[in-house]
This record gives structure tokens, C-alpha cells and sequence, in this order.
């Protein structure tokens, strides 16, 4: 059998235990706020409330993280990519992966790796406001040049000098969610290269072969939005990945590249197509991604369209032979070089998309994962 990486992301919310988490969830156990409130509000594909089998945990307490480590690498999965994000000049969703991963007392069992969530801090995690302003920006993504110098150094000697950081050929990966906001913090996609440059240069200093840069991949877009004087502008994605020297991208989910809206079996088929024809348009390795389901409803209270529909345990593993499938050729025929599958997600509840048993299917997607690519 196969040794696969399974990297399913983390999204660090479910912990009260950073302070500014309050202006979203003043009851102060993040996230989980919302998720004990959400009920059956009949429109197709609801399936609420559901109950998590672990309780309302704080994942920013190493026991619980002890108990979580040791059920995701029985289930064959051995990654966590944890969302990783900076505000108002400062860190912000730490403490899950600081106080929690990285000190849990069998951590080293697993990897980890971080993908850094630039997108701007909306409303969308207040369902009070959620419904009637997203477009108001509370923290902004975009940096600046001597902010990403600074956060370069943080990485490398809080994170990646860490023995579980995850690596492909001995470089650390390092994921952007937002290539856009990663280029509006340099100005130009030229002094974005530059800045890339020199990240490359401080890891090789601190002893690693390289950096390996892993882009969230996004349906193929013109980049229209740049200054004229920028050398790329009109240029698309792969062309700018190729400018900028990005060593890979995946997805963050199947809504990425494919309508994620309606029946599962459907969009795993899509998924399957859009990512085929795109690894066939990208010079870069691309590595494929699992999706549990999607409904993001949960963060508003009128309804928003986009639910999937049918995403029993089954389902979702048939899904995970398609991908493990889709992983195997591509090895095979030389287009990506590590066995590297990203998972929307381990505790996406606030998307319905995540790994953790509730009361609604139990262990089924954990087992589904153990089954397809453990052979157990």
C-alpha cells in the first residue's frame, strides 16, 4: 500500500483563548458560538443541528489536541495545514496551533504546515452582521513589504525549524490562500517576486534546501487589476505563477475550480474534470484536494445558496478512491512529486465540511479516509 500525505486544514476558531476573537463571538469560546445555534431551517440539503461527538471543545488546549492527534493518524491523516493568519500588524488564530498542536506531548506523531489566510476579515464570521454587511473590511490581508520580511523571519524560526514541519525534498511548505492580496502587499507583481526572493534566500540561510511556495489555485483569472507599469498585468494564473516562481498550487476546496452547489456525486465528477483540464494548462505541480461537503449557512441567518447534497460517509469515499486515483497518475506520469492531497477539512463546522465525528455519521468520513488510503 501507498504512503499518502492526508493535510486536512485546520481552521484555528474553536478556542476563546485569543482575546480579539470576542468582536465575532463575545461569548468567548469562538466560533463554536455559531455552530450551537444553527438548526434545521428547511431549505434542501439541511441537515442541522449536529452535534460535535467530541463536545465543544477548545482545540487551544494541548489535551484536547492529544486526543485529536492521535485520532486523525489512526485514520491516516498525518498533515495538519493549519489557517494562519496577521492583522493590524500582529498574529491573530495562534493559540490552537501555538498552545495547542505544538504542545500536545505526542505532536511529533504528525506533520504540520501553515497556509497563510490573507484574505481581509470581514463580517462573515458575525452572524449578527453576516446577512447585511460583508463588505466592510475590519482587518485587511495586505501587508506591507517590511511586514512579510518580518513574518518571513517569525516563520522560519517559530515554525519551520520545527522537527514535524512538513516538507516536500526537504523544503517547508508554505501556502498563500490569497495570490492577489499576496501581490497587492508588494504593489506589483514584480516587487511581490522580489519579496518572494528573499523569503527563498532566508530559509536557505537557516539550513533548508529551499522554500517550497504553495498557492491556493482559484478558477483561472486575468490579472487586469494591476498598475500598467506592472510587467504582468493582463497575464493569467499560470503565466503568473510561472513570473513569480510558485513551486505548486492545490485547493482549498472543490469550490475553487467547480460549481459547489447541489448533489456530491455531481461535483466530484466536476471536481475531477476542472482539475484534469487545469493540471493540463499548469506548468507547476498541482496537487488535488478531497472536499467533504459545503453549506455555509451556518454563518447567516437568510439562506445563501451553494449546499451540497449527499455527502454520506459513502459517498465521500468513493469520492477519495476518484482522488486517490487522480494522485496516482499524476505521480506516475511525473506532474507532481509528493503524495500530497489536501482536505476541506478537519473542523470546517461553520462550512459543514469537516473530518471530526458528530452525531449525525459518527467516525464515517475519518473511516473512509483510513479505508481508501491506509488499506486498513
Amino acid at each position: 500500500m501507498k504512503k499518502y500525505d492526508i493535510a486536512a486544514f485546520v481552521w484555528p476558531s474553536y478556542t476563546g483563548d485569543e482575546p480579539r476573537t470576542r468582536i465575532f463571538w463575545p461569548e468567548g469560546y469562538g466560533e463554536w458560538q455559531t455552530v450551537k445555534v444553527m438548526t434545521d431551517r428547511g431549505y434542501k440539503g439541511c441537515r442541522w443541528p449536529r452535534i460535535p461527538t467530541w463536545g465543544y471543545v477548545n482545540e487551544a488546549d494541548s489535551r484536547v489536541m492529544e486526543m485529536q492527534i492521535d485520532c486523525a493518524v489512526e485514520h491516516g491523516v498525518n498533515v495538519f495545514i493549519y489557517d494562519w493568519y496577521w492583522y493590524d500588524n500582529r498574529p491573530f488564530l495562534e493559540n490552537c496551533l501555538n498552545d495547542g498542536f505544538l504542545k500536545a506531548r505526542n505532536n511529533t506523531k504528525m506533520k504540520f504546515c501553515l497556509m497563510w489566510a490573507n484574505h481581509n476579515a470581514t463580517h462573515l464570521w458575525d452572524k449578527r452582521n453576516s446577512d447585511n454587511d460583508l463588505d466592510t473590511v475590519i482587518w485587511s490581508g495586505v501587508v506591507t513589504p517590511q511586514i512579510f520580511s518580518e513574518i518571513c523571519d517569525r516563520t522560519i524560526e517559530k515554525y519551520f525549524k520545527k522537527e514535524n514541519y512538513y516538507c516536500i525534498d526537504g523544503c517547508p511548505v508554505y501556502m498563500i490562500f490569497d495570490i492577489d492580496n499576496f501581490i497587492r502587499s508588494f504593489g506589483t507583481s514584480d516587487e511581490c517576486k522580489k519579496g518572494l526572493e528573499e523569503f527563498r534566500r532566508k530559509v536557505v540561510a537557516a539550513g533548508f534546501s529551499g522554500l517550497h511556495f504553495q498557492v491556493v489555485h482559484w478558477r483561472n483569472r486575468v490579472f487586469n487589476w494591476l498598475k500598467d507599469e506592472d510587467s504582468q498585468k493582463g497575464v493569467v494564473s499560470a503565466e503568473m505563477y510561472d513570473y513569480l516562481g510558485v513551486d505548486s498550487v492545490t485547493n482549498y476546496s472543490w469550490g475553487g475550480i467547480t460549481d459547489f452547489d447541489g448533489d456530491f456525486n455531481d461535483i466530484a465528477e466536476s471536481y475531477a474534470q476542472a482539475y484534469k483540464d487545469a493540471a493540463d494548462s499548469i506548468n507547476i505541480p498541482y496537487y488535488p484536494n478531497i472536499s467533504v461537503g459545503w453549506d455555509n449557512n451556518v454563518r447567516f441567518k437568510n439562506f445563501v445558496p451553494g449546499v451540497v447534497e449527499n455527502n454520506t460517509p459513502g459517498n465521500f469515499k468513493t469520492a477519495c478512491e476518484k482522488i486517490k486515483a487522480l494522485t496516482d497518475s499524476a505521480i506516475e506520469n511525473g506532474k507532481i512529486n509528493a503524495p500530497f492531497i489536501t482536505v476541506n477539512s478537519w473542523n470546517e463546522w461553520t462550512e459543514t465540511s469537516y473530518l471530526q465525528p458528530d452525531d449525525l455519521y459518527g467516525y464515517g468520513y475519518l473511516e473512509a479516509i483510513k479505508e481508501v488510503f491506509t488499506g486498513d
